[in-house]
């Protein structure tokens, strides 16, 4: 992992939900496995998930998620997790944040 990476885990997640997203605050959460370094992945749900970018220069993908994903999503072969709501920075976690739609199914890596 990264040497100033920011610490995140279920609490962190409903705190942020708590306060920015109160119809989602009382949903399961629960971590997703990942090889990824630069988010970390958060079940919300069934059909949601929490991405929270764990190192500064992870967060500059969440405005270019919420602006090309919902235009490229329509014209790419493959369903891709549509953002549904971008979450701001606060006391206990400094980064912009997201939620987006789950897809069911495998990795495509694993």
């Amino acid at each position: 992992m990264h040497a100033n990476e920011v610490s995140t885990d279920v609490s962190l997640v409903r705190h942020l939900l708590t306060s920015q997203f109160p119809q989602w605050a009382t949903l399961a959460i629960k971590p997703v496995p990942t090889a990824g370094t630069d988010n970390a992945i958060f079940r919300l749900g069934h059909d949601m998930s929490v991405r929270l970018p764990r190192i500064d220069w992870a967060e500059t993908q969440v405005d270019k998620e919420h602006e090309w994903i919902p235009r490229l999503a329509p014209h790419l072969p493959v369903a891709i997790p549509l953002p549904l709501a971008k979450g701001e920075p606060d006391e206990k976690y400094p980064y912009h944040w997201s939620v987006y739609r789950w897809l069911k199914g495998k990795n495509a890596l694993s």
